[in-house]
């Protein structure tokens, strides 16, 4: 399995960017794809996941209402829609698919990961 991560940028606070992850290989057995992020000197934290065959999604507090994840199988490419962003929103952005069907946040559970995208958000 391949996945490539693009679109990140700069952007102003409240400003929108799309995330895009395309995915390539064996992908039939995937279970979650996920949005993981890592600030400078912080941990890579979970942000979204979504469930590959029937789109359920899941999201952390922080992004609710704000971040919207989705998936397009055709095109074996999941998105992450980030609205009204935040300074704290900046980080490395990085997608990533595991079997796993339990512990979707944990991103010790995925087994393949995209090369990560930077998002800053800034004046």
């Amino acid at each position: 399995v391949q996945l490539q991560a693009f679109g990140g940028g700069l952007v102003q606070p409240g400003g929108s960017l799309r995330l895009s992850c395309a995915a390539s290989g064996r992908i039939f057995s995937t279970y979650f794809m996920g949005w993981f992020r890592q600030a400078p000197g912080k941990e890579r934290e979970f942000v979204s996941a979504i469930v590959w065959s029937s789109g359920s999604t899941y999201y952390t507090d922080s992004v609710k209402g704000r971040f919207t994840i989705s998936r397009d199988n055709a095109k074996n490419t999941v998105y992450l829609q980030m609205n009204s962003l935040k300074p704290e929103d900046t980080a490395v952005y990085y997608c990533a698919r595991t079997y796993y069907s339990g512990s979707y946040y944990d991103p010790s559970k995925y087994d393949y990961w995209g090369q990560g995208t930077l998002v800053t958000v800034s004046s």
